[in-house]
């Protein structure tokens, strides 16, 4: 009985343990439909981390960030949506009640157009709930044209959407 009773617990904790670090990779392309690198979101206990792997990106800073709809049509992704924000927070790290959940720091990509970057956001999930990246209907990473100000209002000042990826819903 005792055996059983541990094959159980380590087969839940293995579970938990899977679910835990589930991950979701997410195709990026600009408007010419052109692959320009991935984003790996990798469910943590409290957010979720994205591995970007970028190339071919223009160099300078641009704004990043989770959009509310998971299409992305080239060749403005304005199918994307607003920002990500089921908190309704105005959007920037700047605002008195900010940010969204969407909101992320800026890309600084380099002059060779290739970036390998971690970021943690730690306002949402992959798991179930109001903040989760697979609602229905799913949500996007978009790189936009410019960098976020982090104060205006809705979007940053950051300018057109030069990349989008498709994270699918449930």
């Amino acid at each position: 009985m005792r055996s059983l009773r541990f094959i159980l617990s380590v087969t839940a904790l293995t579970f938990i343990a899977h679910v835990a670090n589930a991950a979701t990779t997410v195709v990026l392309k600009n408007a010419k439909n052109e692959s320009i690198g991935t984003a790996k979101l990798t469910a943590l206990t409290n957010g979720v981390k994205i591995d970007l792997d970028l190339k071919n990106v223009p160099a300078g800073e641009h704004a990043f960030h989770f959009h509310e709809t998971g299409s992305c049509q080239a060749p403005t992704f304005d199918s994307a949506g607003g920002h990500f924000a089921p908190a309704k927070n105005p959007h920037g790290f700047d605002a008195a009640q900010g940010p969204h959940a969407g909101d992320m720091p800026n890309l600084m990509v380099p002059a060779d157009g290739k970036l390998r970057q971690e970021i943690i956001n730690t306002q949402v999930t992959l798991g179930k709930g109001a903040n989760s990246l697979h609602k229905a209907g799913g949500t996007a990473l978009v790189i936009h044209d410019k960098a976020d100000d982090y104060k205006s209002q809705p979007s940053g000042n950051a300018g057109g959407r030069w990349a989008c990826g498709e994270i699918k819903g449930e």
